[in-house]
């Protein structure tokens, strides 16, 4: 199966840039109630992936602001304390299962690396359950 049947396409995915602020990230993961949000370079490369923990655990350790200096910090200067790793459009539906049970969503590039979108967690766990559901009705026929 090809992985883009799972896809939800960049343009309905909330991401930042990486040239953004702290303060615009905050504002846009706020705005889209997002925990975490995929980080693209302006070529459309992904760059990460930056989760709210992120944010708060930098300002925490590093500064001392309100919101309008949050307007002068990159987020290129942020640490990150996962890196979810981004699978190929071309991937195996094996690949994609197994990078995404450590990430909420897997983020999928081309063979140029441009960020086209991404894959949730809850439509890779959907189709494996539809698969168990299809091939347990399947076994429950043949042995009657």
């Amino acid at each position: 199966m090809n992985v883009l049947f799972f896809l939800t396409p960049k343009s309905e995915v909330a991401y930042l840039y990486d040239d953004y602020s702290l303060r615009q990230a905050l504002e846009k993961m706020e705005y889209h109630r997002y925990a975490a949000v995929p980080i693209l370079n302006r070529r459309g490369n992904y760059i990460g992936t930056i989760s709210e923990g992120d944010l708060l655990w930098n300002i925490k350790d590093k500064f001392s602001m309100d919101l309008r200096e949050a307007e002068n910090i990159p987020l290129t200067s942020l640490a990150r304390r996962w890196h979810n790793e981004p699978v190929n459009v071309n991937c195996d539906i094996e690949d994609l299962i197994l990078t995404s049970m450590n990430q909420n969503f897997v983020p999928v590039i081309d063979d140029n690396k441009i960020f086209i979108g991404i894959i949730t967690r809850k439509d890779i766990i959907q189709y494996c359950y539809n698969a168990y559901k299809s091939m347990e009705s399947r076994c429950q026929r043949d042995f009657h």
